[in-house]
């Protein structure tokens, strides 16, 4: 599928590695996605203009990586209804526990479903079964992908 179903999102350039897992099994499902750096804290407009437009541009399901206080996942879930995946990134003297926490305590109505530490994989995964709800060859995809583990 050509087109961006799922954006990705991160704080930082230094967030790449662990979010370019989850783009590759995007790429292995065909699912296609946008990506950009753009932080909470740095850059506040432009990362809210992205989440408030996102859906315009045909997007559906958001991942957002963020490491140590990660508002980033909760920043994006504030500026839409899409649903948010959030990544706590393995950074800090904490190793992520730090973003974890934060990711998985948003306040009521600011949902962010949150994946395990550094698992990019997951979150890709979980947006292509939220895709999958409407779209049959991403649960096609999914299916095949998944007959690899028998």
């Amino acid at each position: 599928m050509d087109e961006a179903l799922v954006g990705i999102i991160m704080g930082s350039e230094s967030d790449k590695d662990t979010m370019k897992k989850g783009a590759a099994v995007l790429d292995e499902l065909g699912v296609g996605y946008e990506m950009i750096v753009s932080s909470a804290h740095r850059n506040p407009e432009r990362t809210a203009v992205w989440a408030k437009e996102a859906e315009k541009r045909g997007l559906r399901v958001l991942i957002a990586g963020a490491g140590l206080a990660a508002a980033l996942p909760g920043v994006i879930a504030a500026h839409t209804i899409l649903p948010v995946i959030g990544v706590p990134i393995e950074s800090g003297p904490l190793n992520g526990q730090d973003a974890l926490h934060s990711i998985v305590q948003m306040p009521p109505g600011v949902p962010v479903a949150t994946v395990g530490i550094g698992n990019s994989r997951n979150a890709a995964l979980l947006a292509s079964h939220i895709l999958a709800l409407t779209f049959p060859e991403i649960r096609a995809a999914i299916e095949r992908y998944r007959s690899q583990w028998d």
